[in-house]
């Protein structure tokens, strides 16, 4: 059986493009004692609350019928955001030589996080470029990497 997550995005993806959106993750996730199943939308030019609206409207009704997920829930549609975390290998191939931030789960030269342009993904390892200089991070190393707007 495939993870809630796939079948979410299976049901969600043709809904999203109807909306002229495009699933850009999809969480399920316990907080706070409840249950979280959220849905980021991307778009070009932007997702505004109007997007996020039609396609919370429109995919309410398909999650109801296909029933993917036992038990109460909490449903969030929102906007991947101007500094979304990257996942998957085609997140950094579409945000090539854009300034990311890599966390790491252990300080790394006496630092938790590092900023710096994005210059290569390699089978899970992080690239960047600081101050002229390259920096890898192997996929061990790295407990999360999102895009920044600023430095």
């Amino acid at each position: 059986m495939s993870k809630i997550t796939d079948i979410v995005t299976a049901l969600a993806r043709p809904v999203a493009e109807a909306c002229g959106c495009e699933i850009w993750d999809v969480e399920y996730v316990k907080e706070s004692g409840g249950w979280y199943l959220r849905i980021y939308l991307d778009k070009a030019g932007g997702v505004s609350i109007e997007d996020c609206e039609a396609v919370s409207r429109a995919l309410d009704p398909v999650l109801d019928d296909a029933d993917p997920i036992p038990g109460s829930y909490i449903f969030e549609v929102s906007s991947a955001g101007a500094e979304r975390e990257l996942k998957r290998p085609s997140d950094f191939e579409r945000f090539f030589g854009k300034t990311i931030e890599v966390r790491h789960y252990q300080p790394i030269e006496g630092a938790k996080s590092h900023v710096g342009k994005l210059i290569g993904y390699d089978n899970g390892a992080v690239i960047i470029e600081i101050d002229k200089k390259t920096a890898r991070y192997d996929k061990a190393q790295v407990a999360q990497v999102r895009l920044r707007t600023t430095i």
